[in-house]
């Protein structure tokens, strides 16, 4: 009998019926339509659950897991009579929420440009903030005066981060010569300083990143990460990624980031930027 119950793309909410209820895509993949093993992601507005893996049982459950070396993430579902998944998510030992799912090939999330905005009266990004020798910089330095900037709000604990940061390593090296400069605002969860700026050369070091990386917090709170950028609405999301023309107007505000894992979302999205960065390079 096959086992292919769970293929397909799945709209889910998280915390139904409850205040903190959100929206997620489910990607789900059996290796072949007789086989348990079950491959997949979960996608979010504020990013993806990466690679996931894990078994269809008894033809009703499903348990699918990841561990990424700092975080261990478990999803378990049964599938009801109606053809609708509910079931329990579990992040470590710390947390834990219901969700539900429901096929859907036509379900997409919130538009990411559209989440994290400047607020009335404002059309550019101010900060001014160490790099890790202990030199403050700012975007009105020299060096990125009519320059197109992407700013990178991340942290050295955030996975999704670190996928971005591969991708915008890379990024950097094919499209510096045309002009492009890449800042990575990072808030770390330490408390301390130099914990913040080992932390942060530790990445710069395993992607190769020769761009510059500020700190701007040794906290990852997001209140308190609004704070430092007070001209946005909010910061939501590690990763937020601000797209900057060459006159310093910030023009594209992207919330999240959607990682290899997730396919033809991830490729989308290289395909977004090549396209959009380019446009800013040629102005």
């Amino acid at each position: 009998m096959p086992h292919a119950l769970f293929n397909g793309k799945w709209e889910i909410t998280f915390s139904p019926n409850t205040s903190d209820e959100y929206k997620g895509i489910g990607l789900f993949e059996h290796t072949n339509k007789f086989s348990q093993h079950v491959t997949g992601t979960i996608l979010t507005e504020t990013g993806d659950y990466r690679y996931l893996e894990g078994a269809a049982v008894n033809d009703t459950t499903l348990y699918l897991s990841c561990f990424d070396g700092a975080h261990a993430f478990v999803f378990s579902a049964k599938m009801k009579s109606d053809n609708t998944l509910h079931g329990d998510f579990y992040s470590g030992s710390h947390w834990h929420e219901k969700w539900q799912a429901k096929r859907n090939d036509k379900f997409e999330l919130r538009n990411p440009d559209s989440l994290t905005f400047l607020k009335t009266g404002y059309s550019k990004l101010e900060f001014s903030f160490p790099d890790l020798s202990g030199n403050n910089v700012s975007l009105s330095d020299t060096k990125y005066k009519n320059k197109v900037v992407i700013v990178q709000i991340m942290g050295s604990w955030c996975p999704n981060c670190m996928d971005e940061t591969k991708f915008l390593s890379t990024f950097y090296e094919q499209h510096k010569a045309a002009g492009l400069e890449v800042i990575a605002l990072a808030y770390e969860r330490t408390g301390d300083v130099k914990k913040a700026i080992s932390n942060v050369q530790r990445v710069i070091k395993k992607f190769n990143c020769n761009y510059d990386a500020l700190i701007a917090a040794t906290s990852s709170d997001n209140k308190k990460a609004s704070e430092t950028l007070p001209m946005l609405n909010k910061i939501m999301s590690f990763p937020t990624t601000i797209f900057i023309d060459k006159k310093g107007n910030v023009r594209k505000i992207y919330t999240g980031f959607s990682g290899p894992a997730t396919g033809s979302y991830y490729e989308k999205y290289v395909d977004d930027i090549n396209a959009f960065v380019g446009k800013l390079l040629k102005e």
